[in-house]
């Protein structure tokens, strides 16, 4: 099996999660010179703004980096038309089937990796082009499917003619392992990441991460078709005590409405949308990203060669 960095040029099998209003060019640049896969998150910007960040990043680092594209941002066309012309590499989505853009990024010689929650989207991307896909399970943070990781891979695995990333709930090297014997051939990680040093998010949010525990997280808003894990707070019992009611979308947006900024650059761990994994509940301290990136990949080979597997290529 090939792995990920075989794909995509880096020293790690690792992509860093395209996390809205926190994945800056400067961000992604760090991860990136850590040896991982750095992605500015487009989520929260307009082209200009992306524009900017791709050429903060191009000045920070030498090695591969990308851009993850939410479909559903209303300046979706011209991003497309910034990251073309851009030279990243990788270019990740959600929210919707990239296929529109997909000529324009493969004649730019852009590797398009989206992200899914489903086999049944995973087989639509794939035909559309994809060159991978990441199978993000329900562990993750932010917006969220269904299905857990641990069914999710196997079952892309299984289905797909292109190489699987997992993500959801991966914060270790004994996770990037279990994935990696499911079948992927690397990993996409966000929750671990808000907790080192080069994370441009509030200390209070930070704070919050270091503080949760393995039950810490919830889903709100599954009743209006829109899934978010997020750590609970003020902001999150109030949202899902209305859930309960009956409330309609536009009344629950009044708790979400730029709730996820409070929390990244206020601190606001009350009001705000303090998203996160699962795996929250694993943090324990703020470290340097190349920190986090090495123990994980150490800690995977050492998982796989105790178990008998063949660790020497990844």
């Amino acid at each position: 099996m090939k792995y990920l960095q075989e794909l995509i040029g880096t020293h790690y099998p690792i992509i860093q999660g395209g996390m809205a209003n926190i994945a800056t060019g400067e961000f992604a640049a760090a991860c990136s010179n850590a040896g991982a896969l750095g992605i500015i998150g487009s989520g929260g910007m307009n082209a200009e703004r992306l524009e900017e960040n791709i050429e903060k990043a191009k000045r920070l680092t030498d090695r591969p980096f990308g851009v993850n594209l939410m479909l559903m941002n209303p300046d979706t066309e011209a991003m497309a038309d910034v990251v073309a012309r851009s030279g990243v590499k990788v270019v990740t989505t959600g929210a919707g089937n990239p296929g529109i853009y997909m000529d324009k990024w493969k004649a730019a010689g852009i590797k398009v990796i989206p992200v899914s929650a489903s086999v049944a989207l995973a087989k639509r991307l794939v035909r559309a082009g994809a060159d991978a896909i990441i199978a993000e399970g329900t562990e993750s943070g932010g917006h969220v499917g269904e299905m857990t990781t641990m069914t999710l891979v196997p079952e892309m695995v299984d289905a797909l003619d292109v190489p699987v990333i997992a993500a959801g709930g991966i914060a270790d090297g004994r996770q990037m392992a279990a994935a990696i014997a499911l079948g992927a051939c690397g990993v996409q990680v966000g929750t671990c990441l808000l907790v080192s040093s080069e994370c441009p998010i509030h200390e209070n949010y930070k704070e919050a991460l270091l503080k949760a525990h393995d039950n810490a997280t919830v889903v709100t808003g599954r009743s209006v078709d829109a899934p978010t894990r997020i750590i609970k707070n003020q902001m999150a019992r109030e949202y899902i005590r209305k859930e309960r009611e009956g409330a309609e979308r536009m009344e629950l947006e009044k708790y979400t409405l730029g709730s996820l900024r409070r929390a990244v650059f206020d601190g606001d761990t009350k009001t705000g949308s303090l998203m996160a994994g699962q795996d929250c509940g694993q943090l324990t301290e703020i470290r340097p990203v190349a920190d986090i990136f090495e123990d994980m990949y150490e800690g995977c080979r050492k998982v796989m060669s105790s178990m008998g597997i063949e660790a020497e290529k990844i």
